[in-house]
């Protein structure tokens, strides 16, 4: 060759480079590849944990002995009479008003009932002519009884007369019954107290018209005895063996800051609701000087101890309410939830008192996520 070059050297080093090549982009190949499955298996560890929530664990504390039981409670009057019409007519006058004092059978409301009137007009009516038909043929009845004596008519022709005059008096007395019913009606148009007390409620105007045996209607007046009052207070169950007649309840209305009334316990249901776990309970206090209203709310305070030495207490952020009742979620060695359900003795406002379902041994997790359940696992917020 002219230039003095190797044709086969230099085509081994040629090859040479070339596999160096081939070499260096393999290596570059497989540091992506490995690159990229560093990076998804950090990313699938990282899902993996971001999907485990982390939760904050609490222990509850025992409850302190308060001695004492703040139950809301519903005020009722002694005793309260909605007043319907019995009769059908137009209010023709009231006489009372709310607020107004009343005594037993005194006049409310007089009704007009043309109907009635009419109705009783045409029965006495009927009476009239019913007696004397009757008379007539108690008159026949005697005669014929005459004549049978002396046979101058046949006994079966006197039996008719007889049969005759007891079929009149029946219609007589029919007479006299409807009459005395309409009289009766009648009567209904005078609206009057049952029992003494105030007027509370009047919903009725001169000329309005009312039908009687309405029971959806609205009442024209309300008469309660508000010289005493009954107050229903729901015992939960933790405290029902600690309440009974005869104890002295303290009473607080948001009325009278600061004053505090005395009611008794005059009786229990003896029985626990199912559906609110509580047992209901009647107090009953004076009210002379009429401060105690029907239909108001209070707090009951009832002299007790604490729910038992197992009782605990919780923050109310701790609480899970939904369909499976009043529960908790506790956190178990394994670090699954384990959602247990307990029994409130007492709702103190930022915490609830337990009694039970839970022991201050718990570990409790503060705030759970609303979709938390059993048997999820979850990990525990550190510091």
């Amino acid at each position: 060759m002219p230039d003095g070059t190797n044709p086969d050297r230099e085509g081994r080093s040629l090859k040479r480079v070339g596999v160096i090549g081939g070499v260096v982009a393999i290596a570059i190949v497989a540091t992506g590849i490995a690159a990229r499955s560093h990076s998804q298996s950090q990313l699938t560890t990282w899902t993996k944990d971001q999907a485990v929530p982390t939760v904050t664990v609490i222990h509850a504390k025992p409850a302190a002995a308060t001695g004492a039981l703040t139950l809301p409670a519903q005020l009722d009057a002694l005793q309260s009479a909605p007043i319907y019409a019995r009769s059908s007519g137009y209010i023709r006058k009231w006489f009372v008003d709310i607020g107004d004092d009343v005594k037993p059978g005194q006049l409310l409301a007089l009704i007009d009932a043309p109907e009635v009137d009419q109705q009783l007009a045409a029965a006495r009516a009927d009476l009239q002519t019913a007696r004397a038909n009757e008379n007539l043929a108690a008159t026949t009845a005697a005669r014929w009884e005459t004549m049978l004596a002396k046979d101058a008519v046949s006994k079966q022709e006197t039996d008719e007369k007889k049969g005759d005059l007891a079929a009149k008096a029946a219609v007589s007395n029919a007479a006299r019954a409807n009459v005395s019913r309409l009289q009766y009606q009648l009567g209904y148009t005078r609206l009057t107290a049952p029992f003494a007390g105030v007027v509370t409620t009047r919903s009725t105007n001169v000329g309005a018209l009312v039908t009687a045996g309405n029971a959806a209607a609205t009442p024209l007046f309300t008469v309660s005895d508000i010289s005493r009052i009954r107050i229903f207070v729901r015992v939960p169950q933790a405290y029902s063996a600690q309440v009974h007649p005869g104890m002295t309840v303290g009473l607080a209305l948001p009325e009278y800051p600061g004053r505090k009334f005395t009611a008794e316990m005059v009786r229990s249901a003896d029985a626990v609701d199912v559906t609110s776990g509580t047992v209901l309970v009647q107090l009953q206090a004076a009210n002379g000087d009429r401060a105690l209203k029907p239909g108001a709310f209070a707090q009951a305070t009832f002299p007790i101890s604490a729910a038992g030495g197992g009782a605990v207490e919780l923050p109310a952020s701790a609480m899970i309410i939904g369909a499976g009742g009043t529960q908790v979620a506790v956190l178990g060695s394994d670090g699954r939830v384990q959602l247990k359900t307990v029994t409130i003795g007492h709702d103190l406002g930022e915490t609830v008192q337990i009694s039970a379902g839970l022991s201050a041994k718990d570990n409790v997790i503060d705030n759970p996520p609303d979709s938390l359940q059993s048997g999820d696992k979850v990990q525990v917020r550190r510091g």
